[in-house]
């Protein structure tokens, strides 16, 4: 196999862009770009678990505000911090923008980002909405608040890096594969049993290139 990289690469995903893969393999430029085909297809694969997750924290999440203040658009309720009530107003311009001209709240609901449901798992958020709502939208989680809420954030860092193309072959997937499906079971065990069905983590995670990059995040 030829140590160089195609040319057309250079063009298409620059030196810059591949640079991380080379530094992670010592300079080895086919290596490098096994890795980068393996790190999109390891990307690819985490789409669908993080899927689950953010959408499955997002109506958990409404549903418990929803019931605890009687309304659809509890944000105008709530004792939302400025950061995260400026988080729901840009998504309401956002889908003003896209051409929604009257947001319905589950329009707002769908647009507001991953972070913004795991924010209100903050400790500033202790006395009004995770003890008298929030924790019960994990009817399978007994643990500690400030846990669940680090654990949720480092899912948001790593749906960002897949979302952003970044590479994520040197983090411990195999454990972050785990707390997807940990914090899964908290929400609905039953979606774990559905979404190990078509779930190819580990088909692509059992394939990774011999002895590239392996580190931990």
């Amino acid at each position: 196999m030829s140590s160089e990289l195609p040319e057309w690469s250079r063009r298409a995903f620059s030196e810059p862009r591949l640079k991380p893969y080379l530094d992670a393999c010592h300079g080895d430029r086919a290596r490098a770009w096994r890795l980068y085909r393996w790190n999109i297809e390891i990307s690819q694969a985490f789409y669908g678990s993080l899927h689950c997750l953010e959408v499955g924290l997002r109506n958990a999440v409404h549903d418990r505000l929803l019931e605890r203040y009687g309304r659809a658009d509890w944000w105008e309720a709530a004792p939302l911090k400025k950061h995260d009530a400026g988080k729901v107003a840009k998504a309401r311009d956002d889908l003003r923008r896209k051409g929604v001209g009257h947001p319905t709240a589950d329009d707002v609901v769908a647009e507001l980002s991953f972070g913004f449901w795991v924010s209100l798992l903050s400790s500033s958020y202790d006395r009004h909405l995770w003890v008298p709502s929030l924790h019960r939208a994990f009817p399978h989680y007994a643990g500690r608040r400030s846990a669940l809420r680090d654990n949720f954030q480092t899912m948001v860092l790593l749906r960002n890096r897949i979302m952003h193309h970044e590479p994520i072959h040197h983090r411990h997937l195999p454990a972050d594969h785990a707390k997807i499906y940990r914090l899964l079971g908290y929400l609905e065990p039953e979606v774990v049993t559905w979404l190990q069905g078509f779930d190819r983590v580990p088909e692509i995670l059992g394939r990774r290139p011999g002895g590239e990059g392996g580190g931990h995040a």
